[in-house]
């Protein structure tokens, strides 16, 4: 479809500074005041709670809840032990990859501000060719030019501190987007956009919209739990990243074929209400929304689990954005894709009705 962009650029100026502004694990709090100032025009009220979730609510007063959601945090790393002679070794804030570490600049948060750092490598000419170790987590470490532990501290780095790498928004071949922490700044993105685009085309739901962007997924859901108990919803949402399997050394037998450019990806799992995700189908057909279907074996592993078993179960459904190299600093999404994924949410929160169950049984 060479349907118009529904991005405009003050969409993309805000998915830059929104991308490039750190959020690590824990931290999300700036990222979150970001993303609610984006949304302000947008609706009615916030609510946040003790962890830093943000939620942005359009209708606050309706009785009938539905939420779209993406999450805040990225992977990181922590300091976990400092040598004597000045090194840093780490532990992972969620999902961090040990292989891409060697030789990357990080940034090392501390409450003074940014200090500098490189995770280090020995030289190729000093290794044993025969048996070369690969990186692993307990053999990456950091150097931030100090002499000594004693020098690491005057620096204001300690046991505790976060680590970020620095890479920034760039656009590829005109419609790929690449940088850190797509997954799941993207979906933050595109759930503000709904919000946007709900404004600015004067649509009245005729329900609550709760746009969720919580924090803490990438060590276990815990955000979206929290905030799934305060809400408690009728209907929930949810879009992540999934990977786009047609990059080499990944087994489509094992990780199901989904490619960047071809359409969200919408997910069959138990966790998944099936009425609400044929109704996000049928919305694609009907709308002629490109799409693509996963099927994932007992967990999504999204936040789609921790809301659809909340309180006694909510109705929910996962729609995701195909990405290459998740993880990564060089994480890609098609801007299509992205796009695409916008649509869907929107036009399937059109369908909703007030009082709608979901039930298999009516």
């Amino acid at each position: 479809m060479a349907s118009k962009s529904i991005l405009n650029k003050k969409s993309l100026d805000f998915l830059e500074s929104y991308l490039n502004n750190a959020a690590p694990t824990g931290y999300e709090w700036d990222g979150q005041k970001l993303w609610m100032d984006y949304l302000k025009p947008y609706v009615d009220e916030f609510i946040t709670d003790t962890y830093g979730t943000a939620v942005a609510v359009i209708n606050p007063e309706a009785k009938y809840k539905v939420v779209i959601e993406g999450h805040a945090d990225e992977i990181s790393w922590y300091v976990n032990y400092i040598a004597d002679n000045g090194l840093i070794y780490v532990i992972r804030n969620g999902g961090s990859d040990h292989q891409i570490a060697p030789s990357k600049i990080v940034n090392v948060h501390t409450k003074n501000g940014i200090v500098k750092g490189v995770f280090g490598w020995p030289a190729i000419h000093t290794r044993n060719k025969a048996k070369e170790e690969a990186p692993k987590p307990d053999n990456i470490f950091i150097d931030i030019g100090a002499k000594d532990k004693e020098e690491v501290e005057k620096m204001g780095v300690h046991v505790g501190c976060v680590i970020t790498y620095p890479d920034t928004f760039h656009i590829l071949n005109d419609d790929k987007f690449v940088c850190r922490a797509i997954d799941n700044r993207a979906g933050g993105f595109m759930i503000a956009e709904v919000a946007r685009l709900l404004h600015e085309n004067k649509k009245k739901l005729p329900f609550g919209l709760y746009i969720t962007n919580s924090v803490q997924e990438e060590i276990g859901l815990r955000g979206a739990q929290m905030i799934a108990e305060r809400i408690k919803p009728n209907v929930a949402i949810v879009t992540d990243v999934t990977h786009d399997t047609t990059t080499p050394m990944i087994d489509m037998k094992k990780q199901g074929h989904a490619e960047i450019g071809k359409g969200p990806v919408v997910a069959y799992a138990p966790a998944v209400q099936q009425k609400l995700r044929d109704r996000i189908t049928e919305t694609a057909e009907k709308k002629e929304i490109p799409f693509q279907r996963a099927a994932l074996s007992r967990a999504t592993g999204t936040d789609t689990d921790a809301f659809a078993y909340s309180g006694s179960g909510v109705a929910s459904a996962l729609i995701s954005l195909p990405l290459r190299y998740m993880h990564t600093t060089v994480e890609m999404v098609h801007r299509e894709d992205v796009e695409n994924v916008i649509k869907l949410i929107y036009e399937t929160l059109l369908t909703i009705e007030d009082g709608e169950t979901f039930s298999y049984f009516e």
